[in-house]
Formats: C-alpha cells, sequence, structure tokens
C-alpha cells in the first residue's frame, strides 16, 4: 500500500488557475520548471505528485483553453496524502 492515494480532488478557485495557467504561458520555463511550478501548486494546497507525470503535463496544462480542463488535468496529477 502506498502513502498516496488518487482522487478525491478538490475544486480549485478559478483565479488560481487561472493565475497558474498565464504563469505557464508567459514564462519561457521549460518543461523541468514548468512542472517544479505544477508541483509547488498542487503542494501548496495539500497535494502530492508525481515530477515524471507534472513535466509530461506541463504542455497540456499551457495549452488548455478552459478552466475545466485544467482542473482536469490537475486531478490527474494531484495525489491526496
Amino acid at each position: 500500500m502506498t502513502d498516496f492515494q488518487k482522487s478525491p480532488v478538490e475544486q480549485f478557485p478559478a483565479a488560481d488557475l487561472n493565475g497558474l495557467r498565464e504563469e505557464l504561458r508567459k514564462s519561457s520555463f521549460d518543461s523541468w520548471q514548468s512542472a517544479d511550478l505544477i508541483s509547488s501548486f498542487l503542494s501548496g494546497r495539500g497535494y502530492g505528485v508525481s515530477m515524471d507525470a507534472a513535466r509530461i503535463a506541463a504542455s497540456r496544462i499551457e495549452s488548455v483553453s478552459s478552466l475545466k480542463s485544467m482542473q482536469e488535468e490537475l486531478e490527474k496529477l494531484a495525489l491526496v496524502m
């Protein structure tokens, strides 16, 4: 048994999601730096995250057009601790 469990993940406030998306889009981060930012976002809200999964998801999160899609991507990454 692991220390982490999948879901349920809270609904993140739209302002927080939008802030994360804008920071990812405006920065010139590489995938590792974007993964660090995503990890910080999730860990600041009590979730764990696989850095490899965050790195892979970073480009998807940067390109999603809706906050709902972004929430779904973060839900896939977030590990309940």
